[in-house]
């Protein structure tokens, strides 16, 4: 074996190691945030909830939606604690540049975690949520034979409807909101030119080219308004919450008393304790 043959090897060795190490720490902390979030749901979750049904089925199904619920928080907690986690760990190599052992805070393992969250905050905003509602709310298709394979087929026949209508409707509203020609052709069933350029968003139901352009135009322009939804109830929902939190924390505190005259409270006790003496 020659030099350069070993020296490509070598390489590939070292890319194979960090490959398994940035796989074993994303799976490490996607681990512990599970735990984390399975006991948090554990402990604000009513009791009669999970526990108390009439079969094994409903367990199974409360079960299988508890997984999905804490999954689903595992992931936003990841998706917050993502940006300081990036601060900190750059923080991090800027103090100890040369440390062996933190070297592993780089940046193919920060753009990994990106990467990650991104990918399963989609997953589950699409589909483990809506999964996890119709799921509950299942009870398999008249005439079928009940079981948990009758709810998934129900399930997964309703999740599939809904996609469809909501992809409908954001290939109208896309159509409606470009003011082109090629969109308004596409809107009236017009044929697709391409999967490049505007043309390729423009892709009629039932086009060849429709796939890239699902995913090239329709998924990110939906992606955008769920985006935009979450926003706007972040931007609505946090005075309520702020003013809730704070109306029950100055219920729970004490006030300090900072502005009391204690010479006054003093000589107040003293007129007290003057009229106790004289009625006793």
């Amino acid at each position: 074996m020659g030099p350069a043959e070993h020296d490509a090897l070598a390489v590939r060795e070292q890319l194979f190691h960090e490959r398994v190490r940035e796989s074993l720490i994303c799976t490490l902390l996607f681990v512990s945030l599970y735990l984390l979030c399975h006991f948090i749901i554990t402990c604000f979750k009513k009791h009669t909830d999970f526990a108390e049904v009439h079969n094994d089925e409903d367990a199974a199904v409360n079960r299988i939606a508890l997984a999905l619920c804490t999954f689903t928080l595992a992931v936003s907690l990841g998706a917050v604690l993502l940006l300081p986690f990036s601060i900190i760990s750059n923080e991090v190599l800027l103090c100890f540049p040369h440390s062996y052992y933190m070297q592993w805070l780089n940046g193919s393992l920060v753009h990994g975690l990106w990467n990650l969250v991104f990918l399963f905050s989609n997953m589950s905003l699409v589909f483990l949520m809506p999964f996890a509602y119709f799921f509950t709310e299942s009870e398999g298709f008249a005439g079928s034979k009940k079981g948990i394979m009758a709810r998934v087929y129900e399930t997964s026949v309703v999740l599939l409807v809904l996609a469809l209508l909501v992809l409908g409707m954001v290939w109208v509203a896309l159509a409606l909101v470009d003011r082109d020609a090629a969109s308004r052709e596409s809107l009236h069933g017009g044929c697709c030119y391409g999967a490049e350029g505007s043309a390729a968003c423009s892709a009629p139901m039932g086009s060849p080219c429709l796939p890239t352009a699902l995913w090239q135009c329709y998924l990110p322009y939906l992606y955008s308004c769920l985006s935009l939804l979450g926003v706007l109830l972040l931007l609505l929902c946090t005075p309520f919450g702020l003013s809730t939190m704070f109306t029950v924390t100055g219920k729970l505190l004490v006030k300090p008393r900072l502005l009391e005259d204690l010479d006054e409270q003093l000589s107040c006790t003293r007129f007290e304790e003057a009229s106790v003496s004289r009625h006793i």
